[in-house]
């Protein structure tokens, strides 16, 4: 930490306020879940913040939707959805998906994006998006304003330029963006690696 400016002290600094109980948990991923294209459920994307991983093993995330929302009967019957992790070139896609229902447009077309096939689920994947994880629903809970859907993820698909020659996947290429408090973040340069603060330093060779 930098020196302390004069005429305050270290309390000054770390001072806090009470701030009302909320989702002040800052910033989260902001995702387009595609969902439908199955029996009477046409193609439909919904831009959702409240999402997460949830287990390793299996692979498991998920995604809460107010009842409310079109997509949530989509979602709740076909018991399949698509996370597409968009860029930040895709702000104003992300946002117009959250402003307006599917019930009244066509998501797709308005935004200007493409559904493409997905690998094991029925409902298309977005292409324009870098990641594509593709899940089946395992579970939901109904939590009060939402109901969060718990999902085992059977597929992912990762646009070509992420992946380098040594097959690693190079997230921090992606532009990625986070919400927070009604405002989009783009996600920055990359600070640290699992691990680095136990990583023992290489010593230098002696001459």
């Amino acid at each position: 930490m930098g020196k302390v400016k004069s005429g305050m002290t270290k309390n000054d600094i770390f001072e806090k306020q009470s701030w009302k109980p909320g989702n002040v948990l800052s910033p989260v991923p902001v995702v387009l879940v595609s969902c439908g294209g199955v029996s009477d459920w046409k193609p439909n994307i919904i831009t959702i913040a409240w999402t997460g991983s949830v287990c390793s093993d299996p692979p498991m995330l998920s995604i809460s939707v107010r009842p409310e929302r079109y997509s949530y009967d989509i979602i709740k019957n076909s018991e399949e959805f698509v996370v597409n992790v968009p860029s930040r070139s895709q702000v104003r896609a992300v946002d117009w998906c959250g402003m307006v229902s599917g019930r009244n447009v066509d998501k797709f077309e308005g935004a200007g994006l493409t559904p493409s096939e997905s690998l094991k689920v029925q409902c298309p994947v977005i292409r324009e998006c870098p990641i594509n994880i593709e899940c089946r629903v395992r579970d939901s809970m109904h939590l009060g304003t939402h109901t969060m859907f718990v999902a085992e993820v059977v597929a992912v698909q990762i646009i070509s330029s992420l992946i380098d020659a040594k097959g690693r996947f190079r997230l921090e290429k992606a532009g990625l963006l986070a919400y927070g408090l009604g405002q989009y973040f783009s996600l920055g340069a990359v600070v640290g690696r699992f691990g680095c603060s136990v990583q023992k330093r290489k010593r230098k060779p002696r001459r």
